[in-house]
C-alpha cells in the first residue's frame, strides 16, 4: 500500500541559524509542507521559502491560535506538526512511511520519542525525553485556544509510539534556556489569571523544590548527571517564574479593585 499523504506545518519567528536543519530532511518527503511565519527579521522567510510548498506571513495570536491557523492549510487527512528547532532523521522518516502504509492502521496519532539536547548531549530521562504527538488524523483535531502549553484536542485518540527518536535542539544556550523558560512561565502565569487563579510567593517557593525533585529524583533526571542536574534546576525555576508571575498580576488587579 502507498503511504497516506502527510501534510507538515512549522510556525515560526526568527529561526534562521536553525529552521534549514529542520525543513531541509521533510522537503520532498511530506507531500505538504506549510511554514507560518510572524515577524521574521533574520531572513527565515527566504530560507523557508527555498524548501517549503507554501510561506505564509502574520501576526502573532499565541501559539494555540497559531497553530489552529497552520492546521487549517493543511490538505490532507495526516498532519505533522514540526518545530524549527526539531530535526527528522532519515531512520525516522522510513519508520513512519512504513507505519503510515500499513493497509490496517488503526490509529488516530503517531506518537514520536524525543531525544532533547542539551549542550551537546541528549536528555534520557524527565519532561524532555517524553514522546510526543506529532502526527495526528486531522478531522476533529483542534489545538486549545492558549497562548502557551497548547495541547491537541480530538474526537479519539489512538496512540502507537514509534521507536525512532526526533532530534530536538531546544536551547542555543543557557541564556536562552533561561529566556524560553521565563518566557514560557509568564505566559502560563496570564493563562491562569484569565481564569481568576490565584497564589502566593509562599506556592512559589514550594513548586520550585516540587518540580526540581519531581525533574531530579522520580522523573530519573539524576541519571542524565550534571545536565539532569541543571535541567531541573531549570524546570523549577520555571515553576517558580510561573507561580510568582501569577502572584504578582494577583497584586496589580486587587489595586485596581
Amino acid at each position: 500500500m502507498q503511504r497516506r499523504k502527510i501534510s507538515c506545518f512549522l510556525i515560526v519567528c526568527n529561526e534562521a541559524d536553525r529552521i534549514e536543519a529542520a525543513l531541509k530532511p521533510l522537503a520532498g518527503w511530506v507531500d505538504q509542507l506549510i511554514v507560518l511565519d510572524s515577524g521574521s527579521t533574520d531572513g527565515t522567510v527566504e530560507i523557508a521559502q527555498q524548501y517549503a510548498d507554501k510561506v505564509y506571513q502574520t501576526d502573532w495570536p499565541g501559539f494555540g491560535p497559531q497553530r489552529n491557523r497552520a492546521l487549517a492549510y493543511c490538505e490532507h487527512d495526516w498532519v505533522m506538526n514540526i518545530d524549527a528547532d526539531e530535526v527528522v532523521t532519515e531512520a525516522l522518516k522510513a519508520e513512519i512511511d512504513q507505519v503510515m502504509s500499513q493497509a490496517d492502521l488503526d490509529v488516530t496519532m503517531l506518537e514520536i520519542p524525543w531525544h532533547t539536547y542539551l549542550f551537546g548531549k541528549p536528555l534520557k530521562h524527565g519532561r524532555y525525553s517524553s514522546p510526543q504527538g506529532k502526527i495526528f488524523l486531522k478531522e476533529g483535531a483542534n489545538f486549545k485556544d492558549r497562548s502557551v502549553h497548547e495541547s491537541l484536542e480530538m474526537p479519539l485518540k489512538k496512540i502507537k509510539v514509534l521507536k525512532t527518536a526526533l532530534l530536538h535542539y531546544s536551547w542555543r544556550d543557557y541564556y536562552h534556556a533561561q529566556e524560553k523558560h521565563l518566557k514560557y512561565g509568564v505566559l502560563g502565569a496570564q493563562e491562569k489569571a484569565k481564569k481568576n487563579k490565584r497564589t502566593s510567593l509562599s506556592y512559589a517557593v514550594l513548586r520550585f523544590f516540587v518540580d526540581f525533585v519531581q525533574q531530579y529524583v522520580f522523573r530519573l533526571g539524576f541519571l542524565d548527571g550534571k545536565r539532569g542536574f541543571l535541567m531541573a534546576m531549570i524546570l523549577g525555576q520555571y515553576a517558580f517564574h510561573k507561580y510568582a508571575a501569577l502572584w504578582s498580576i494577583n497584586q496589580q488587579q486587587s489595586e485596581k479593585e
